[in-house]
């Protein structure tokens, strides 16, 4: 089994990336995939959906792994960094990751430090979801540098529109300078209230504007209370709200992923 490596990414903050990495890990569990969710975001928002109450508290996260890469240390055990909720595993977050930012700045080559820890992880998962933060710095190109594919969160308003342009733009160079193998495995479209009339009306220049280039996953996800509440409680929506019509969007989603290999 050699994992495929996926990155949640978007230029915008508030588009449901942490919520679709969340969400996403846990229907693919469902289909029977091993997944790996990583929190590569220093305000640690996965690792809270997942359950971890103080971050602070986590004795290896994300954060000290890259430390440990960019000081040419030994990894630790996986036992050490990796934790398990309810059949997803993940790799926890946490405010180290602000300093490791930083220092990725000066370091040379410090694009792939990211690659080099999930490398040793692959052949272990189906998937490995990077959910990243909403900035285009050091630590976003390394998760793009990892990754094998982008799926790109979009919420219809104008504003995210216009940072989905710049955001393909970063996904290319990236693609034509450090990783030939990096692709954008689709464009979904999150918090979609299907009765406003501006929703429709993004809806469709995002299709128009990509159509035959980029894949625009069919599944939309809603924007219910339950996916609010479901994130409040820890809880993925296949445990909290299994029949929410948010829960139904997220397991086709993770069909359409899947069917994406064939």
């Amino acid at each position: 089994m050699s994992g495929k490596i996926v990155m949640i990414g978007s230029m915008k903050g508030g588009v449901s990336k942490t919520v679709t990495t969340f969400n996403l890990a846990y229907s693919l569990s469902k289909l029977g995939k091993k997944v790996l969710a990583v929190d590569f975001d220093s305000q640690a928002n996965l690792s809270t959906c997942l359950g971890v109450e103080n971050v602070t508290a986590v004795p290896v996260t994300i954060g000290n792994l890259m430390l440990a890469q960019i000081e040419e240390e030994e990894l630790p055990e996986r036992s050490e960094y990796i934790q398990t909720r309810n059949g997803v595993d993940y790799i926890s977050s946490s405010m180290v990751l602000s300093a490791v930012d930083a220092k990725l700045r000066l370091e040379m080559g410090s694009e792939k430090m990211l690659l080099d820890i999930l490398e040793t992880l692959r052949d272990s998962y189906d998937y490995i979801l990077i959910d990243t933060s909403p900035s285009l710095g050091a630590l976003t190109i390394n998760a793009m540098s990892a990754a094998d594919e982008v799926l790109i969160t979009v919420n219809p308003q104008l504003l995210a529109m216009m940072g989905l342009q710049d955001f393909l733009k970063t996904v290319k160079k990236i693609k034509n300078r450090i990783n030939s193998r990096l692709s954008v495995a689709g464009i979904l479209l999150t918090m979609c209230d299907s009765r406003t009339n501006l929703c429709k009306v993004i809806t469709e220049e995002v299709t128009e504007t990509f159509e035959g280039q980029i894949k625009i996953f069919e599944s939309m996800i809603p924007n219910t209370v339950k996916v609010g509440e479901s994130v409040y409680y820890s809880e993925p929506l296949v445990e909290y709200a299994p029949d929410s019509k948010a829960c139904v969007a997220y397991n086709n989603l993770a069909k359409e992923l899947i069917e994406n290999e064939g």
